[in-house]
C-alpha cells in the first residue's frame, strides 16, 4: 500500500482526475496551506488533497449566530467539521496539482489546480495551521469491457447534450472531440452530468473504470429520458463547475 501525507482541502464538491479546479482562497486556514505550498520549488508539484464534505461546512462561521449570540465562533483547521474531522469527509478524494498559486494584495489567493490521482482518506491531523491527511493512492483498474462501455457512454453523452441543448433552446456547441480513453471518458462524463455530490462521489469511488461507465450509462439514459419529457430546464453550464469561494 502506497501512502502519502498531504495538505487537505475539504470542499462541497467532488474533484475528478484530469479536471480543472479553480479556487478563491480567503479563509486563514487555507491561506496558510497556500503559503506552505509556495515553499515548494516551482519545478516540483505543489500537491494537496481534495475531499468532499459529508457533514460540515466548507467555510467556518465568522461570528456568533442565533440563538446564542454570545457563543465563540468555531476557529482553527478543523472548524466546522466537528470533533472527528475524518467522519465529516467522504472516504475517497483526489490529489490536486496546483499549477497556479497567486497571492493577492489582501492576502487571499487565486489557485488553479488539476485533479491527478484518486486517494483514500486514512487519517486526518488537525494539529497544525491547516488540515493534513494520510492518504492511500488508489489505482485505476480498467475492469471488464471498459473500451466498449466507453463507446456506449460517449454516444449516450452526446445524446444527453443534444437533448439538454434543445430543452434550454440553445444550440449545441461544437468543441474539440471528446476523448476515447475509457478512464478519461468516465471522469469527464462524471464531472459534466448534472448530479448532486453524493452521486458524483459514488462515481469517483467506483471500484474500476468499467463499473463507473456502467453507472454513467444508466444515469445518462435516465436523465435524457427526463429531459425529453420536460419543456425547459434552468440554464447551467455543464462544462464548468462553480468556483469554490474557499
Amino acid at each position: 500500500m502506497t501512502t502519502v501525507r498531504l495538505p487537505l482541502f475539504p470542499l462541497n464538491s467532488v474533484l475528478f482526475p484530469g479536471l480543472v479546479l479553480p479556487l478563491n482562497v480567503f479563509e486563514e486556514r487555507y491561506r496558510a496551506m497556500m503559503r506552505d505550498l509556495l515553499k515548494t520549488p516551482e519545478d516540483e508539484s505543489r500537491r494537496f488533497a481534495v475531499v468532499a464534505i459529508r457533514d460540515g461546512h466548507e467555510v467556518s462561521p465568522s461570528a456568533p449566530g442565533m440563538p446564542d449570540g454570545t457563543a465563540v465562533p468555531d476557529r482553527g483547521p478543523a472548524a466546522g467539521f466537528g470533533d472527528d474531522p475524518l467522519a465529516a469527509f467522504h472516504e475517497v478524494g483526489c490529489v490536486a496539482d496546483a499549477a497556479t498559486v497567486r497571492e493577492r494584495a489582501d492576502g487571499s489567493f487565486e489557485v488553479l489546480a488539476t485533479g491527478t490521482t484518486r486517494v483514500r482518506l486514512l487519517s486526518v491531523d488537525a494539529s497544525g495551521a491547516f488540515l493534513t491527511a494520510e492518504l492511500e493512492e488508489l489505482p485505476e483498474d480498467p475492469g471488464d469491457e471498459a473500451g466498449a462501455l466507453a463507446e456506449g457512454v460517449l454516444r449516450a453523452f452526446r445524446q444527453y447534450q443534444k437533448r439538454l441543448a434543445g430543452a434550454r433552446e440553445r444550440s449545441l456547441s461544437t468543441g474539440a472531440d471528446l476523448p476515447d480513453e475509457p478512464a478519461v471518458v468516465s471522469y469527464l462524463v462524471a464531472a459534466a452530468v448534472m448530479l448532486d455530490v453524493p452521486a458524483r462521489q459514488r462515481l469517483l469511488q467506483a471500484p474500476d473504470t468499467a463499473s463507473r461507465l456502467r453507472e454513467e450509462l444508466k444515469v445518462l439514459r435516465a436523465e435524457t429520458a427526463i429531459i425529453r419529457n420536460l419543456p425547459s430546464l434552468p440554464a447551467s453550464d455543464l462544462t464548468r463547475g462553480p468556483t469554490s469561494l474557499n
